[in-house]
């Protein structure tokens, strides 16, 4: 089944990271592997997408996956 998202990066899309953590540099590139709605119950049942990033790295963090909001991602062209 395929979906297509509204948003600005959807599965498949390579990255940049723009909100550093710990341990990922801001600018780290990524691989946008898997998208997941949720429905925050707390906020009128808000709904939000995460994004599921395998990171591309040079650290011991190389291939991990990490969940982020679009806002934070910028499809490279």
């Amino acid at each position: 089944r395929h979906i297509h998202w509204s948003l600005s990066v959807q599965p498949g899309d390579l990255v940049r990271i723009t909100r550093g953590s710990i341990g990922i540099p801001k600018d780290t590139i990524g691989l946008i592997v898997k998208a997941r709605v949720h429905r925050n119950d707390l906020i009128d049942n808000e709904v939000y997408t995460l994004f599921h990033v395998q990171l591309v790295t040079k650290t011991k963090l190389n291939g991990a996956v990490r969940r982020y909001l679009a806002q934070d991602l910028r499809k490279l062209k």
